[in-house]
């Protein structure tokens, strides 16, 4: 079965750090451009972070100096750290993948479950 699943989801306090894992089973990550996305409740969809097959990344302007993007191909597992936490971070964060994609724009292949992240005193 081909999935991504996310972990490393909670609650935190403003000025926090978590780190999300994004982990593959039943394909290699290699040759995909992977992706985290967020919802908030009550809003649409937006794109996070991307990173390209060579490493490559980019990064919404909100969270530019606070997050970090990181591949292990080796453990078949993208990483999303968040540093510096604001409430506004509060979302349903979500990994995807997309074969020999360029970016992170456009349709993606797999889809993880989503985790959640609460930035709340």
């Amino acid at each position: 079965q081909l999935q991504l699943v996310e972990s490393g989801g909670g609650l935190v306090q403003p000025g926090g750090s978590l780190r999300l894992s994004c982990a593959a089973s039943g394909f290699t990550l290699d040759y995909y451009v992977i992706g985290w996305f967020r919802q908030a409740p009550g809003k649409e969809r937006e794109g996070v972070s991307c990173i390209s097959m060579s490493g490559s990344t980019n990064y919404a302007d909100s969270v530019k100096g606070r997050f970090t993007i990181s591949r292990d191909n080796a453990k078949n597992t993208v990483y999303l750290q968040m540093n510096s936490l604001k409430p506004e971070d509060t979302a349903v964060y979500y990994c995807a993948a997309r074969l020999y994609g360029r970016n992170c724009r456009g349709a993606m292949d797999y889809w993880g479950q989503g985790t959640q992240i609460t930035v709340s005193s």
